[in-house]
Parts: C-alpha cells; sequence; structure tokens
C-alpha cells in the first residue's frame, strides 16, 4: 500500500478570552509600595498653572549673540553696477610643476549662461575672450622658472550672475594637478599661482 499525505481536519473552538478578577485582592509586595493616583481623590493636577523647571535665574540670561564680535570682512559687501551681489577677487591657491607647460581648461559648471572670461599669465595676455560652455575649453601656457600669476578675469556675468567656472589645471604628462571653482563679478579676477622650480 502506498502512503498518502490526507490532511487532518481539526475543528475550531473559540471562547472567551482569559477574564481578570476585579474583586481580587492584589498581592501585597514588601519591596516597593506606590501611592496610587486613581484610589487617592485628593491629588489635584492642575495643567493650567505652569510652573517650568528653572535651571538659571532669569536675570543672568542674555540675548542671542551678546558680546559676539563680527569681522566686516564677512559681512555683505557693496554691489557693483547691474547686479545684486557683488563677488570679489578669489585667490584660489597654488600648485608645483616642474614640466615644460601645463594645460589649463575651464567650464561653466552651473547654469550655462554666457559667461566669459580674459585669461593672463603675469599680466600678459593669453586668451582674450573664452566663452564658458558646459564642455571644458582651454589653452596650453609656457611656464617660466619661479611664479607664474594665473589669472581669470569676468568679463560679464552672463544672463544668471554671477561668473561661474571649474578650472582644471593638467601637467605636460596629462596628469591633473589642480581643481577649483569661482564665482565673480565682472571685472574681478582669479588668481592662481603655478610654480616652478
Amino acid at each position: 500500500m502506498a502512503q498518502t499525505d490526507i490532511p487532518v481536519q481539526k475543528e475550531l473552538k473559540i471562547e472567551a478570552a482569559n477574564k481578570i478578577d476585579d474583586t481580587k485582592k492584589p498581592q501585597q509586595g514588601t519591596a516597593l509600595k506606590i501611592p496610587s493616583v486613581v484610589d487617592n481623590p485628593e491629588t489635584n493636577i492642575d495643567m493650567t498653572n505652569r510652573n517650568p523647571v528653572k535651571m538659571i535665574d532669569d536675570r543672568e540670561l542674555v540675548q542671542a549673540g551678546y558680546g559676539m564680535k563680527i569681522d566686516p570682512k564677512a559681512g555683505p559687501r557693496e554691489p557693483k553696477e547691474g547686479s545684486k551681489q557683488h563677488f570679489a577677487d578669489m585667490y584660489l591657491g597654488d600648485v608645483k610643476s616642474n614640466g615644460k607647460f601645463v594645460g589649463i581648461v575651464c567650464r561653466d559648471h552651473e547654469f550655462v549662461d554666457g559667461d566669459r572670461v580674459k585669461i593672463y599669465m603675469n599680466d600678459r595676455v593669453i586668451d582674450p575672450n573664452i566663452l564658458l560652455t558646459g564642455s571644458f575649453k582651454g589653452v596650453n601656457i609656457d611656464l617660466e622658472e619661479g611664479f607664474n600669476r594665473i589669472d581669470f578675469e569676468a568679463l560679464n556675468v552672463g544672463s544668471s550672475p554671477p561668473n561661474t567656472a571649474q578650472v582644471d589645471v593638467y601637467d605636460d604628462q596629462g596628469q591633473l594637478i589642480y581643481s577649483n571653482k569661482w564665482l565673480l563679478s565682472t571685472g574681478s579676477k582669479a588668481t592662481l599661482i603655478i610654480t616652478k622650480e
């Protein structure tokens, strides 16, 4: 004879849940006795009269920022003509490169709105007018011994101020050696120092 799995049916019993006897006295404990708020009707809790806990006397409290000294350079600057906010000159930092030249590329890293820049090296114009687009554009610059000051002058702020750009610097081997971003008003400059030893 073959064995078969025949399910066995069991009858489902629905009964009342375990009842709690309300008349039964609770067991008396010896370790802890907590007064009952329910059994003691004299307890009066008034929620309208607030008496907050105070950690310090009100006379010792001071206004937030009391005695704070603000650096005048950190505040808002006067806007230049035609713009709502002024973005001053920026120092982008310095980098070392011993190659014959560097490749400098820049692009508009935010909304492409017609930003244009002029590139100088040691106060000589390298490129008089670069239109910043979504893709990188740039120039190769021959390095001189010592300090090479690269200035990016914002010629405009485009249709969405300020003049925004990402600049990357590559050595003569094609390796990325520097990357940064700027926010400039028209006429402001971003300066990068490249040192050749």
